[in-house]
């Protein structure tokens, strides 16, 4: 049985920045939509899948199996399993992944797998002491123990904690993700006009891939309930420039800190999808594959250090292929943060670092920027964190079929010190 796994076809909705409020769709509605889309285009009926994996780190409460409640809305029926997968910024990858193992083991042949997460909806939630005041109320009985229970509210109880800021918060450093971005910030000596000019850059890219059309084949337009429609990515400013990202103050470290919402991915709603199938299910459906996943590896690190997860990640897949970064025609690095990109960067060229953790005397180079994130990417498009890892490895073959190339590498950063990564090949 032949171990291949290919990527038949895949789709994302556009990337909503969140503002005021939650946004007009939910997790599930995104992932419906776009894997509706998705599934109509094909050859087979939804219920001939295998299996569906989704990755999604902020479900909600009421769908926290989201990959089931999806799987049931796109028409797959009840006999087509349905699971949900965690790995923070990675979970899109993750299901990837998964799918990848079920398949190559013979569990699966045909394989919905990708990523959501709708952030404007992360829930604000009761302090501990809030908590602790309601169970005591809830326990109350007589007049008199409810009066002795409301002399002990303190308004500072009632005062919400962000859901998302402590999910963002990792418990074993205790720090922000973009405190960690700082961290790399002072490590490498990237200065505040470095990650600026990279978000820039960033903007710049999108908006060049957006009036190219590089993005029309890959996004499903969402229709809201009032009949607004979503079709293309909206966090991407035209105007970005040096001089109106200067205006920003750092948002981690107020004092000594270079990391500002202008150099950081935006808080996004979004999902993606790719098809994945086995050599055989390739041959029984009559499919046509646009590429094929020839390798994929997860590493570990540091919490504190965790935007250099890429780089643990990505190098242990070029080594086992013999390759230098150089080799790989297109990269997706997600852009978790304009220090970090810089960052994996840097680590790609530092002797030390790659000795260090490689076991390589020389360091094997950073790739080119022509080759990395040639049409922007989280900076200006967003990070929902759940879809991101899906989506960078559609929009890399993307990449590859337009510009002629064979091999591409798709890494991301993961929020608790991991690192993942996937080498990929086109079907010219």
């Amino acid at each position: 049985m032949s171990r291949d796994v290919f990527i038949v076809d895949g789709a994302r909705t556009p990337f909503l920045k969140a503002r005021t409020g939650p946004g007009p769709f939910t997790a599930a509605d995104m992932a419906t939509a776009a894997g509706t889309a998705l599934l109509m285009r094909q050859s087979f009926a939804p219920d001939q899948l295998d299996e569906v994996i989704l990755g999604c780190a902020s479900p909600a409460a009421d769908e926290v199996n989201i990959g089931r409640v999806v799987a049931l809305r796109m028409g797959c029926g009840n006999a087509v399993p349905g699971w949900t997968v965690m790995r923070n910024c990675a979970s899109g990858m993750q299901a990837l992944d998964s799918a990848i193992a079920n398949i190559q083991c013979g569990r699966s042949g045909l394989v919905l797998a990708g990523g959501v997460d709708a952030l404007s909806h992360a829930p604000l939630l009761f302090s501990e002491k809030m908590v602790r005041w309601l169970a005591n109320w809830y326990a109350t009985k007589t007049v008199g123990q409810k009066l002795v229970a409301l002399k002990s509210l303190r308004l500072a109880y009632l005062a919400p904690v962000i859901g998302i800021m402590k999910g963002l918060t990792d418990p074993i450093v205790g720090q922000l993700m973009g405190q960690t971005a700082e961290n790399l910030a002072f490590r490498f000596g990237i200065t505040r006009e470095d990650m600026d000019a990279f978000a820039v850059q960033s903007h710049q890219r999108v908006v060049a891939g957006q009036d190219a059309g590089h993005y029309a084949d890959e996004i499903v337009p969402l229709i809201g309930r009032d009949g607004t429609v979503y079709a293309s990515d909206d966090g991407v400013r035209r105007d970005s420039s040096m001089a109106g990202l200067a205006k920003l103050k750092p948002f981690f470290d107020k004092k000594y800190g270079r990391v500002t919402p202008g150099n950081s991915s935006q808080i996004t709603d979004g999902a993606a999808w790719l098809l994945l199938a086995s050599a055989e299910a390739v041959e029984r459906h009559g499919l046509q594959p646009i590429g094929r996943i020839v390798d994929s590896q997860w590493a570990g690190l540091a919490p504190d250090q965790m935007g250099l997860g890429p780089v643990h990640a990505a190098m242990p897949i070029l080594q086992r292929h013999g390759l230098a970064p150089n080799d790989v025609d297109a990269w997706e690095l997600n852009e978790a943060f304009a220090a970090q990109v810089i960052a994996c960067l840097r680590a790609f060229d530092d002797d030390e670092y790659c000795r260090t953790h490689f076991g390589v005397e020389t360091a094997p180079g950073a790739p080119d920027m022509a080759r990395l994130n040639v049409d922007g990417g989280a900076v200006a498009l967003g990070h929902p964190v759940g879809a991101s890892g899906a989506r960078i490895v559609l929009h890399l073959l993307h990449v590859l079929r337009r510009t002629g190339g064979k091999r591409g590498m798709a890494s991301i950063c993961i929020g608790g010190g991991q690192g993942g990564a996937m080498l990929v090949e086109t079907m010219q």
